[in-house]
C-alpha cells in the first residue's frame, strides 16, 4: 500500500514523465514474452528463436521463418490492457510525454496513446523489399509459404531482427525524451535487450520507478521498485 501511494505521489507531481516498457506489458493481454518460465525462448523448435528472429536466418531460410513468424509472432486479436489504457490516460492527461517500446504488437496505439516510439518496429508495417508497397499484418497472417507483393518482391516485416540496427531516428528520439524527464517509469521488461536497455542510462531526472516481476540490473537504481504484473498495479490506480 505505501508503494502504491508512492506511485501516486510521483506520478501526481511528474512535470515531464516517460515510459519504458516491454513484454511483460503486453502478457496482460495474452501476448507471451520472451524470457520467463514459459516465454517464447523456453520452448523447442528445429531452430532457437534467437537464430530464426535473426537476419540471416531470414535471408537463407525465408520459409521457414514466416512459418515461426505467423505462429508466435503476429497476436492479431490481442486487446489492449489496464496498463496500455492507463498510459494513454496520463498521456491525454498531460502527465505523459511519451510511450517507449520494445513490443511490436501496437497495443499501445491502439489504447490510444500518440507518441509511442518503437524501438523494435511494428507487425503492423511489411514492405516490399522490391517495389516498397505497404502491407497490413493481416495480409501477412493470410498468406502462405513467403508472403510476396503482387511485383513478385519479398514483403519484410518491420520488425528489428537480431543483427540488425535499430532505426537511428527513433533511437534519436527515444534518447531526447529520456534525457529531458523528470521522471521515467519502467515497467514490464528485463532490461537485458540492448542496446535498448542501455538508453535508460540518459535518464539524469528525478525519479527513476520500476515495475516487473522480477529483478534487472536497474533495481538497486530505483527511487521506487514494485515487484508485481503492471496490469494489476495500474489497475489500482483508477482515480490518478
Amino acid at each position: 500500500m505505501e508503494q502504491m501511494h508512492r506511485l501516486i505521489e510521483i506520478v501526481h507531481t511528474a512535470k515531464r514523465m516517460v515510459f519504458f516498457g516491454g513484454a511483460g506489458v503486453s502478457t496482460g493481454s495474452g501476448i507471451p514474452d520472451f524470457r520467463s518460465e514459459d516465454g517464447l525462448y523456453r520452448q523447442k523448435y528445429r531452430f532457437p528463436p534467437e537464430q530464426i528472429l535473426s537476419h540471416t536466418f531470414f535471408i537463407h531460410r525465408t520459409e521457414e521463418f514466416f512459418r515461426f513468424y505467423r505462429d508466435k509472432m503476429l497476436y492479431l486479436n490481442a486487446k489492449p490492457n489496464a496498463a496500455h489504457w492507463k498510459l494513454a490516460q496520463w498521456e491525454q492527461a498531460g502527465r505523459l510525454s511519451a510511450v517507449i517500446t520494445q513490443n511490436i504488437d501496437g497495443l499501445h496505439q491502439m489504447a490510444g496513446s500518440k507518441r509511442v516510439l518503437e524501438l523494435h518496429g511494428s507487425v503492423h508495417r511489411n514492405t516490399c523489399m522490391q517495389c516498397g508497397a505497404h502491407f497490413s499484418a493481416q495480409e501477412i497472417l493470410n498468406s502462405t509459404g513467403i508472403p510476396r507483393c503482387p511485383c513478385g518482391g519479398i514483403i519484410k516485416p518491420d520488425v528489428v531482427l537480431y543483427e540488425e540496427s535499430l532505426d537511428e531516428r527513433t533511437l534519436m528520439e527515444a534518447v531526447r525524451e529520456i534525457r529531458t524527464a523528470d521522471v521515467l517509469l519502467i515497467g514490464g521488461t528485463s532490461l537485458q535487450v540492448y542496446p535498448a536497455a542501455s538508453l535508460i542510462h540518459y535518464f539524469q531526472g528525478d525519479h527513476l520507478v520500476l515495475i516487473n516481476q522480477s529483478s534487472t540490473p536497474a533495481d538497486k537504481n530505483a527511487d521506487l521498485l514494485i515487484t508485481g504484473k503492471i496490469e494489476e498495479i495500474f489497475s489500482q490506480v483508477d482515480f490518478l
